[in-house]
């Protein structure tokens, strides 16, 4: 076995020899990587922290937004670049951190990346802003008066691992805000953030000492604590036991922005079910179940899909059968941990279970042999909102309506986010009045769900207004400066 090498995190002003590192280990194949993560004292995190604060003060809160954007695309346009080092590290080992396929990895970090690039950056802005300049300097407002928005002094994230370089959102974000950043690396991928820091600093080196990227070990409260502490805004994503405890160890007065769980689902119209558009949109329903094995927030767990097309819902879930079928050829599910194992298992005997009760009439049947890498359960009865055991695991429900479906999901509003819709105009625009007032905040084509736009509001929230506070000078502090200007009478 070939064992490989590599260094995480990004930590200015410590040197690496008065630094502890532990190994993580990952294994895809004949290949074998060893990942030295940094352990801090509760000191060294506190002085990492000051240094960030410090730093972002001197520079990055000096410069201009649109200069903020200069310099991501610039980092954007080499990681676009496949014969960049950068890029060329990211494509050889991420696939074997995660154990996703290679040319998976690299097509959806492809796809990503196009999304940070200035003009998409740009529009992210106004999205918040309808002025993008309150971030650099006070503007007039509407009602009199000025206001600026200032970010952050030290903005803490805690990124999830669940599909490869996640952490550029909040990143960047934390970037376009003018905040130090401080991100706490996850164990399951631990290798973008530390490497995207570097290149940063290399593409404008003021911004080398305006970020760092650290690690813990869950549960390790010492560490996390020191650094909650210097931190007025925290940003975390995971599960949502892990977030209640985040939030138990902030100080009050710290801002907590927390990203739980959400489940997916897609709504499939009769009017996309004749011969020609049925088979299309089975295949678009394949990659949002493929992409990165449905480990995203936004990826489909529930198809539910319209009675009274020229194809069935049953001949549907049959096509997208297919579709996942030719996808393994070209995107190979990843190995799966004893523990994904055992969950799909349990999934798969479950559904078989309820076919067996239902004697054969209405009920569940599954499409994909045992040991296939992809099952699809199809029901015939109306079912609630539930997740599948994920790793190309679906469920297919047939309906006499589609609008049968908010009965089935406004119980989990919670968990609700992203909704693929393959619907006529007039069609979707309904729907998605009924499935925003239940609680989705995302709704895309089915094809997109696991590839949300630049600048799309995450669990329908503000990306960059969320992390601001507004300083505002009212019109009476303008009217009595100018009784107190050299001109006044």
């Amino acid at each position: 076995m070939t064992t490989l090498h590599a260094t995480a995190g990004y930590l200015p002003g410590l040197a690496p020899a008065d630094v502890q590192w532990q190994a993580l280990r990952f294994e895809s194949g004949p290949t074998r990587l060893e990942v030295a993560v940094p352990v801090l004292r509760p000191d060294q995190m506190r002085t990492l922290a000051v240094r960030v604060g410090q730093a972002s003060r001197r520079h990055l809160k000096t410069m201009t937004v649109s200069g903020i954007v200069d310099v991501v695309d610039r980092a954007m346009a080499r990681l676009l670049d496949p014969a960049d080092p950068y890029r060329r590290e990211l494509d050889h080992l991420l696939p074997i951190v995660t154990g996703y396929d290679a040319e998976m990895v690299r097509l959806g970090l492809t796809a990503f990346f196009k999304t940070f690039r200035a003009p998409q950056l740009h529009r992210f802005v106004a999205e918040d802003f309808a002025n993008p300049k309150l971030l650099d300097e006070f503007q007039p407002r509407p009602k009199g008066g000025a206001a600026k928005a200032f970010g952050p002094e030290l903005l803490v994230h805690v990124w999830a691992g669940n599909v490869p370089a996640i952490a550029l959102w909040s990143l960047v974000c934390g970037l376009l805000v003018k905040a130090g950043n401080i991100g706490k690396l996850p164990s399951a991928e631990p290798l973008f953030a530390g490497l995207f820091a570097r290149l940063l600093a290399e593409v404008h080196p003021p911004l080398a000492d305006c970020l760092a990227v650290v690690w813990w070990k869950g549960g390790d409260e010492e560490q996390a604590t020191a650094l909650y502490a210097e931190a007025d805004t925290v940003l975390a994503y995971g599960g949502n036991d892990a977030l209640d405890q985040i939030r138990r160890r902030l100080p009050v007065t710290t801002r907590f922005l927390a990203y739980g769980h959400k489940l997916g689902f897609g709504l499939v119209s009769a009017s996309a079910l004749d011969v020609l558009k049925a088979p299309a949109t089975a295949r678009l329903a394949a990659w949002d179940v493929m992409r990165y094995d449905q480990q995203g927030c936004y990826s489909p767990h529930v198809f539910y899909v319209e009675r009274g097309g020229r194809v069935s819902p049953r001949e549907f879930a049959q096509y997208l059968a297919s579709e996942l079928a030719n996808l393994q050829h070209r995107f190979p599910r990843r190995a799966l941990s004893l523990e994904d194992s055992a969950a799909v298992a349990g999934w798969r005997q479950g559904i078989e279970l309820q076919a067996m009760a239902a004697g054969g009439g209405v009920g569940d049947v599954l499409f994909g042999e045992d040991g296939a890498p992809f099952g699809i359960a199809y029901t015939d009865e109306v079912k609630d909102l539930a997740p599948t055991a994920s790793n190309r695991s679906i469920q297919v429900v047939a309906l006499d309506a589609l609008d049968q479906v908010v009965a089935q999901i406004e119980a989990h509003r919670p968990f609700l986010q992203t909704a693929g819709v393959a619907a006529a105009p007039a069609e979707l625009f309904r729907l998605a009045d009924l499935l925003g007032a239940a609680g989705v905040t995302r709704i895309s084509a089915v094809g997109a769900m696991s590839s949300p736009e630049a600048g799309w509001h995450h669990d329908g929230r503000f990306n960059l207004l969320d992390l601001v506070r507004m300083v505002e000078i009212e019109q009476s502090a303008e009217v009595a400066a100018d009784k107190l200007a050299p001109y006044a009478d």
